[in-house]
């Protein structure tokens, strides 16, 4: 498949996780609100994540907090970006790197248009209540899933030493 077809991976993400946020802001219109969809495992509860991940970061001064998430943001965008348009990178490695873009920049864009990332998906298992999180989070997590998955399964070609 051409890397230009490719780039529909981290796009779907990134316009999923954003018509999801369109979606869930229109329905649920406070911090907190929240909507029962399985009774005592799943609920809709909108959630606003001034934080990194699992609200780290959250109490730390805007202008650090923004600072820190642009260079991280860029470095991310740089890093898994030449990773995910490198020729020789492996199938599964590329949908892994996909979806961690994708993922990433949909909460990027969050918090450029917001301030803060939305998140609105929210699951108790029993007496354990998970952090709210997002279409995007899925992703990143999926991806990294992925990407471990191939480091540990691709096969890489032996290098070769040369000889005289």
């Amino acid at each position: 498949m051409k890397r230009p077809v490719w780039l529909l991976l981290p796009f779907s993400a990134l316009v999923l996780d954003f018509l999801s946020k369109v979606w869930i802001l229109k329905l649920l219109h406070f911090e907190g609100d929240s909507i029962s969809v399985i009774e005592g495992f799943f609920k809709l509860t909108l959630g606003f994540n001034k934080g990194a991940i699992f609200g780290s970061l959250r109490d730390a001064p805007e202008w650090l907090r923004a600072g820190l998430f642009t260079l991280a943001g860029i470095a991310a965008l740089v890093y898994f970006g030449r990773l995910f348009l490198a020729e020789e990178t492996p199938r599964l490695e590329r949908v892994a790197l996909g979806l961690i873009i994708g993922g990433a920049m949909g909460n990027g864009l969050d918090r450029l248009l917001h301030g803060y990332v939305v998140d609105f998906l929210d699951f108790v298992f029993g007496t354990w209540h998970y952090w709210y999180f997002n279409v995007a989070d899925s992703c990143i997590v999926v991806g990294g899933i992925l990407f471990g998955i191939s480091l540990l399964t691709e096969k890489k070609a032996p290098k070769t030493v040369p000889t005289d």
